[in-house]
This record gives structure tokens, sequence and C-alpha cells, in this order.
């Protein structure tokens, strides 16, 4: 009778197909985006015939919908579809190292309310970022360093309210920091524009933001940088190097919670501040800049190398020659 009844149970397992997990409108979606990427070797996974949630690559799914999309270092050839905006539960958008994906964003991705991570990374897409991206509201990382994004930083990104980290660096970016970056509806995010085509001065209200980390190396900044010191300020990580910044050293206060300082290739002036042998630094570069007078002896500073502080005016002292 227990053989009987066990046959039975292995009939209607056979017998009756199993429903899948994933949504049949996430994945007729998730097909037009495939589509719209060439049909990649990359999703050869993405097949019809199996369940979305469970069977395909880069695709992760919460009570059936998908809310989760990773596409890595793979043979995408194509642009953004608009449908992307149609996975109305997606949380992470994660596409990197795509050399052929072409195309801006495109609108539909306001459609994304649940967005929390949004990164496209290493591509080829281009034209400027949108003013639209701010429609995000519950994004906290947006990364879209490595691409051939230009035209000016859209000044809304301020009005996302739950940004951890703005990476925008390694593009074609132009015109300067924008106005509102002095005061974000949220916390204070961390800041990577580095190498691009920024110039012009670094507006002064952003003196009213306590950034925890500042990366703008590699642009053509001019004028004062001192609004990113301050002993109230809980900075980590500055780093203003390959510009032409041009303000009295010696006169800003350091943050102790600085462990990273690159000041090089500027037009610093001024003396080193003594404030410099209390940091607990790890990375330090004053190099290439008019600064003059003795270095503080002291602290972590004498652990550099001569090449940090090499190519002043008049600086000396260990561990340079001797003043």
């Amino acid at each position: 009778m227990k053989l009987f009844y066990l046959s039975l149970f292995f009939f209607f397992i056979i017998s009756f197909p199993r429903s899948e997990s994933c949504s049949s409108i996430d994945k007729t979606t998730l097909l037009k985006i495939k589509k719209s990427l060439n049909n990649p070797q990359i999703l050869n996974s993405w097949d019809p015939e199996t369940d979305c949630c469970t069977d395909w690559i880069g695709v992760a799914c919460t009570h059936r919908r998908v809310t989760g999309l990773t596409i890595s270092s793979g043979d995408v050839d194509g642009q953004i579809a608009e449908e992307i905006g149609d996975l109305i539960d997606l949380v992470i958008l994660d596409w990197s190292s795509l050399s052929r994906l072409r195309g801006t964003i495109p609108r539909s991705i306001t459609k994304l309310k649940n967005l929390v991570y949004l990164r496209f990374r290493i591509t080829e897409l281009s034209g400027p970022i949108p003013e639209y991206i701010s429609e995000l509201q519950n994004v906290t990382f947006l990364d879209l360093s490595f691409n051939r994004f230009n035209g000016s930083i859209p000044g809304s990104i301020s009005q996302m309210p739950n940004l951890k980290a703005i990476q925008l660096n390694h593009n074609k970016l132009t015109g300067s920091v924008p106005e509102s970056f002095g005061s974000f509806v949220g916390k204070v995010p961390d800041l990577y524009l580095g190498n691009n085509h920024l110039s012009g001065e670094i507006p002064k209200s952003l003196s009213k933001s306590d950034f925890n980390i500042v990366s703008l190396l590699g642009n053509n900044f001019s004028g004062d940088a001192s609004m990113f010191f301050g002993h109230n300020k809980t900075t980590v990580r500055l780093d203003l190097s390959r510009n032409s910044f041009h303000f009295d050293l010696s006169k800003v206060k350091l943050a102790e919670s600085l462990v990273s300082l690159d000041l090089s290739h500027n037009r610093v002036y001024g003396e080193l501040p003594l404030g410099l042998t209390k940091l607990r630094l790890d990375h330090f570069n004053i190099s290439f800049n008019r600064l003059c007078g003795s270095i503080p002896q002291g602290g972590l500073v004498q652990n550099f190398e001569v090449y940090e502080f090499s190519n002043n005016l008049c600086l000396c002292g260990a561990p340079l020659q001797h003043c």
C-alpha cells in the first residue's frame, strides 16, 4: 500500500508542471531587455522555457518579482531598453564593464521608485546626465563612473534625500560643481568627481557641507578650495590634486579625522599648518605647489617620501634638506 501511495505521489509530480516563481510580466520585460542588448552570449541562460527567478544569471527575485538585475563583463551590444522601467520592483540595477553598451539613460528609469543601488560603470553610455535622475528618491548609491557622459552635473542630484555616494568620476563632464551641493536635502554624500573636464571655482556654498570623502582630482578647477577644510569637519579623505587651486594653506584648519590628503599639482601657497603632526595620515602628497617654510616635525609627517614634498617654492626640513 505504501508503495502505491508513493507511486501516486510521483505520478502527480511528473504529470503536473510546477508553477514558476517568476512573474510572467517581468519575464517578458527581461526578454525585451535581452533583445535590446542584441541577445548577448552572457545572457544565454535567459531562456523563455526556464524560470527567470531561479535559472537566469544576474536576476534576483523577491516574492516572484525581479528585484535585482546585474549584468557585467559581457558581449552586450546595444542600448538600455525603455522597458527597464517596467521592472517596477527593482532595488538593485548594476551594469558594469560593458564596452559596447551605448546611448543614454532613458526617462523610463524614473518609474523604478524602489531602486536603492544604481550603477552604470565602464560603458559607452553618453550624453548629459539627465536632471530626472533625481526622481529616484530612494537611491542611496549612484555610480555613473568611467563612461562618456558630458555636459554639466545636474544640480537636482542634491534633492535625492537618501544618497550616500555620488560617483561621476572618469567622464567628460564640464562646468563646475553645482551651487546646490552646498545644501543636500539628506546626509551629505561622498563625492567623486575626478578625471572630468570640470572647471571654474568651487561655490562658497559648499563650505556648509561636511563631506566624508571628496575627490576632485584631474580637473581644471581654480581659485579657493579652503572651504573643504575646518576643525568642525569630519572629512576622512580629500583629493584635490592636479587642478589649479590657489589658496593659503597656512590659514586652513585641518580636520582631525583626515587620513588622506592630496594637494599635489596645484598652486597652493603659504606654510604647512602645525596641525599636520596630529593627523594619522596614510596618504599625503603636497608636491608641485608653491609652499614655503619648514616642514612640521613629529607625528607621521616624516614617514612620507621626499617626492611627496618635492617641487615646491621653498619647503625645507626632514625629509627634505635642512632649513
